[in-house]
């Protein structure tokens, strides 16, 4: 067959793209690919640049001084427990297929689907401008403490001839990310190459920085900081050397007030600027577009840099501790550079540091902007973001990150937009773990990652402490930011986007189903719980709209099926034509908005097909328990797609039907359901063989049920504001066609009830009201009719079903029946009796018939149908019910 000796598709199970390998113009594709970096240059240089940031050479004072040393070693076990959960997250993701471009975006959306992949996706974006803006912040800052000019002096001298405040701290920082664009504007391989050269030059400072705290001898230092009304406020620091006395005043915690920002430090607010330093984690997963194995590289560099960055953390902390006195460390953020041997290597270093880090987070924010554009997730306000150089380089995703990162860069202090950062940050790490559990929960095959280290419970425990600490350190920012999430979700969902790319949903969903069918057992089955389980045959959709949209009321929340039988003989096909049919009757249920399955079979004839569908419909105890079909007669059907204007206007979502329909649009499906049939169209159905469906189902003890009529029903559609209120249900509970063969108590006549019961609770005939028709004798002189109403009345009462009982004499009709009391009836009989529903019933909205049991002779099956169209003749909507099955229950 053909479909055997296609390509690997390009979206598995989990989402994960695996490539197909082709043979063609590959020379070309080689020279073009943008994927040149390995694990060390591709991953480790920049995640460790992330990693050390700003934090390492001017907020390491800053946490300390505020925290303590035990308070801030607790912080950095608590940021790397909280990352190290989130890595591992990460590690089994990118190891279970190929990613593409777009790093954490990839891999969230790919696994949970669009709508929960675009709105973290975009989460995610702005967590990087926000780090941008934040990074940039911290480098003017730092050129500021050595080129700014000082607070206690009105002239500018020496190196400090730099204004300082607050707009001129904007103007710094937007010349900082203009540089940071053009960089950007190169291509990432420029800054990779020159990475590694940063890389060298932070570590040769940091190292200057340990051999600072043997080297340099103890000193007394002055801080000034201009206060409000331009008031100076001067401190005395000291650097001690190793001294036990300064490691035990460091130990303990002692938060004060923040010069920059003039509020009082609380833990919170401390860890908020600390994890900031563990933000940059998936700086080598966000390059994954540009790496050569990204589901190599990603696990290696990552851990590798986390462990790397982890100690030279906890080693510096800890020196500090043991050197610096708390004055220094808090009215001082950028002490490293007055303690070092040679201030210059801790000021290279922290232009570096903090310009690399600035530099990452706008590539990585412009990638992850492409891949949302890219997917058309947003609509036209991302669609220029897909724009690329002829390199590959999505300049106006990096244009759009600038204009958002100029625009935090006004919050003027680098603290001030650290709580911010480090919320999205954890909502963005939240969601990896989440697309992880998902994935592990799910139990998919196809999920089978070679990095084996995690489990559900590190997803889940990452999950907890991500959300944990985020409302620690800012219950409003939190708060916030979940709402925003949940606003993008809505927005997504209402557009529906539809992909390839695999739904976990599905696959949770698969899970969860398959686990409560087992536990659904049929022997525990209880009437006082029973529900219609429908399986409506469906000839052609075309004339059979509004009995679908019908029986979607009538089902109460059980199973519906739609079910088709194709007429065929496998044998004689060269592949099964009925799998090819189901997206089309798929797209007609979700255009109808009913809630129902499909069910579609092959069969040399409809009365076999339909033995099929009730024998194999559903699953465990979730089977049809009726059958309904429509009504066999003469009668030309009318095409419900020529009335509907949803079938009708074509013009409507052409250009993205496909999109949005699973590849089925307006006219395919329209092309797909043949004409309906003409008055000299031959019959593919027999009388005999109709009768003999209602046969076959009465016998598998199935209730039946036809409709006649429906197609003039109005009211019924999705977008329909009917609520019922000037609707009337009719129920005529006795067996017209033969009322001496039992009362109004009887299984059927009691089924018959609850189906008209069950229609008056859904939501469009809720406040419609139901008429019950008692047929007596009056003129033969028994008053037991009388005892016989009283007793329904009683009936009625018990089964707590409102309506209004009609008392309707047809001594006259009666008279007309035949004296042989077992033989099938005359049409004069059965045409009497729609005189009298036509007299009662004409303004009913849909009436409720008893439907007699099909003859046993196969040669009377035509009278049969006869007698039911003599019956039902004229009446408008009507539904002729036999019932086999005990649904009423009237004890608690």
């Amino acid at each position: 067959m053909s479909n055997e000796h296609t390509p690997l598709i390009s979206s598995g199970m989990c989402g994960l793209s695996i490539a197909a390998v082709t043979c063609g113009a590959d020379a070309d594709a080689a020279t073009k690919d943008p994927r040149k970096l390995n694990t060390f240059f591709g991953v480790m240089v920049p995640t460790v640049l992330s990693m050390f940031s700003i934090v390492l050479f001017l907020r390491t004072g800053f946490v300390v001084g505020h925290a303590g040393l035990l308070q801030g070693l607790v912080m950095v076990v608590v940021a790397y427990t909280i990352i190290s959960l989130t890595i591992l997250s990460i590690c089994a993701i990118s190891t279970n297929g190929a990613i593409q471009g777009g790093g954490a975006y990839y891999m969230i959306s790919r696994s949970l689907g669009p709508e929960f992949g675009g709105s973290i996706g975009l989460m995610f974006f702005l967590a990087k401008v926000f780090a941008c803006g934040e990074y940039v912040l911290g480098l003017v800052e730092a050129v500021l403490d050595v080129f700014g000019s000082d607070p206690e002096s009105s002239v500018s001298g020496g190196v400090r001839v730099l204004p300082q405040g607050y707009w001129y701290t904007v103007l710094y920082s937007s010349v900082v990310l203009l540089l940071c664009l053009l960089v950007c504007l190169v291509g990432a391989h420029i800054y990779s190459r020159t990475a590694f050269v940063i890389l060298l030059v932070v570590t040769v400072s940091l190292l200057s920085v340990f051999v600072s705290f043997v080297a340099v001898r103890p000193q007394v230092f002055v801080i000034a900081h201009r206060g409000p009304g331009n008031q100076t406020s001067r401190y005395n620091a000291s650097y001690t050397g190793f001294s036990g006395a300064t490691l035990r005043s460091n130990l303990g915690s002692g938060y004060s007030l923040d010069y920059s920002t003039g509020s009082v430090m609380s833990f919170a607010t401390v860890f908020a600027v600390m994890f900031t330093s563990c933000t940059g984690i998936m700086a080598g997963a966000n390059m994954s577009g540009e790496l050569k194995t990204p589901s190599v590289s990603i696990p290696k560099g990552t851990i590798a840099a986390v462990f790397y960055t982890f100690i030279v953390y906890v080693l510096l902390f800890i020196m500090v501790s043991a050197t610096c006195d708390r004055t220094l460390l808090i009215q001082d953020y950028g002490f490293f550079q007055k303690i070092n041997i040679w201030s210059l290597f801790v000021t290279i270093g922290i232009y570096c540091a903090s310009l690399s880090a600035a530099m990452c987070a706008m590539i990585g924010a412009s990638r992850i902007l492409h891949a949302l554009a890219l997917d058309h997730l947003f609509g036209l306000p991302l669609a220029p973001a897909a724009v690329t150089s002829s390199s590959g380089n999505p300049w106006v995703a990096v244009l759009y990150t600038w204009g958002l990162a100029q625009c935090v860069v006004f919050a003027g202090h680098l603290n001030a937009v650290a709580s911010l950062v480090t919320v999205f940050y954890l909502l963005a790490y939240a969601a990896v773990d989440l697309a992880c559990l998902a994935l592990e929960w799910a139990s998919a095959p196809n999920f089978r990652p070679t990095f084996q280290l995690f489990s559900w419970h590190t997803c889940l425990l990452g999950i907890l402490s991500c959300l944990v600490m985020m409302f620690v350190i800012n219950p409003v920012y939190s708060s916030g930011s979940i709402v925003l999430l949940l606003l993008l979700l809505l927005f997504l969902h209402f557009r529906s986007p539809t992909s390839s790319w695999g739904y976990i949903s599905q696959a949770l969903i698969f899970h969860q189903v398959r686990k409560y069918l087992l536990m659904l057992d049929v022997r525990k089955d209880h009437v006082k719980f029973w529900r219609p389980q429908v399986l409506l045959m469906v000839a052609n959709p075309r004339s059979s709209c509004q009995l679908i949209l019908f029986v979607n009321q009538l089902k109460k929340g059980g199973l519906y099926v739609l079910g088709h039988v194709q007429l065929g003989d496998l044998d004689s096909l060269p592949s099964d034509p009925v799998q090819q049919q189901y997206n089309f009757w798929l797209s007609l249920v979700d255009k109808l908005g009913v809630k129902a399955f499909v069910d579609l079979t092959l069969s040399p004839s409809v009365r076999q097909g339909t033995q099929h569908l009730l024998r194999i419909t559903g699953l465990g105890g979730m089977k049809p328990n009726t059958l309904i079909l429509g009504f066999y007669d003469g009668s030309t059907p009318e095409d419900f797609f020529l009335q509907d204007r949803a079938f009708c206007d074509s013009s409507k979502k052409q250009g993205s039907e496909g999109e949005y329909n699973f590849g089925v649009d307006l006219p395919s499906l329209q092309a797909h359901f043949p004409p309906v049939r003409h008055v000299e169209s031959p019959r593919w159905l027999s009388p005999e063989e109709y009768v003999g469906i209602i046969s076959d189902a009465l016998k598998m003890n199935k209730n039946v049920c036809l409709g006649r009529y429906f197609f003039q029903l109005e009211g019924e559609g999705k977008d329909s504001k009917v609520d019922g209120s000037e609707r009337t249900i009719d129920v005529w509970p006795l067996n017209l066609l033969q009322p001496s063969s039992g009362g109004y108590e009887d299984v059927c006549s009691l089924f018959l009830l609850q189906m008209a019961c069950v229609l008056n609770m859904s939501s469009r005939w809720r406040h419609a009201r139901m008429r019950i028709f008692l047929n007596v004798q009056t003129e033969s002189g028994d008053q037991g009719w009388v005892v016989n109403e009283e007793t329904f009345r009683e009936l009625l009462r018990k089964l707590r079903i409102r309506a209004s009982i009609k008392i309707v004499p047809w001594d006259s009709v009666v008279e007309r029946r035949h004296a042989e009391p077992t033989g099938v009836r005359d049409d004069g009989f059965a045409s009497a009796v729609n005189c009298m529903l036509v007299e009662h019933s004409s303004q009913a909205a849909v009436r409720f018939l008893y439907l007699p049991r099909p003859p046993a002779e196969r040669s009377q099956s035509q009278q049969y149908i006869d007698q039911l169209d003599a019956l039902t003749s004229g009446l408008g909507p009507t539904l002729l019910i036999h019932g086999v099955t005990p649904v009423t229950y009237t004890d608690l």
